[in-house]
């Protein structure tokens, strides 16, 4: 009779091997799982990094959803909402920043300035207040999250509060 073939996945599972659709099942379902807890740690780890700032934000919930991040909350005031959504947008993976927060007391929204190549807080003092020598209302602004008004990055977002002139 000699050699016959068969299909290896086809006919009654005797040995308990899975087959190679159930293979890819699980290995899908396996990176979904993956990618999930992925996802939660970094949710987590972004709320526990807002509150270890000194955030004032009540019941966070910060959401990841592709690149976009959802947060919703009840900030203490607009400074502490906008320095929540810097702290977010400024993480790597998250392009967008969809903000459901609200605020308890309100107060005059800040500017938002991308920080381009050769910035420096200075030169964005000059651009937005007309005085270099303001850098230091920029640099408290953004604080906790700049450590030293030198270390600033392309592509990072900084808060421009409103000042009297």
């Amino acid at each position: 009779m000699g050699l016959i073939s068969f299909i290896k996945d086809a006919g009654a599972k005797i040995f308990g091997y899975p087959t190679e659709a159930e293979k890819q099942a699980q290995a899908a379902a396996d990176k979904a799982a993956a990618e999930a807890a992925r996802i939660a740690a970094a949710e987590q780890r972004l709320e526990e990094t807002i509150n270890d700032l000194g955030l004032k934000v009540q019941n966070l919930d910060v959401s990841i959803e592709g690149d976009t991040a959802v947060v919703t909350g009840l900030a203490y005031d607009q400074t502490n909402k906008e320095k929540t959504v810097l702290v977010v947008g400024n993480s790597v993976g998250i392009a967008v920043v969809d903000d459901r927060m609200e605020v308890e007391h309100t107060e005059p929204e800040a500017q938002f300035h991308t920080v381009v190549s050769g910035d420096t807080l200075s030169k964005i003092a000059k651009k937005f207040y007309g005085n270099a020598m303001k850098y230091p209302v920029i640099f408290e602004a953004n604080k906790p999250m700049l450590s030293d008004p030198d270390k600033i990055y392309p592509g990072q977002v900084l808060r421009i509060p409103v000042t009297e002139a």
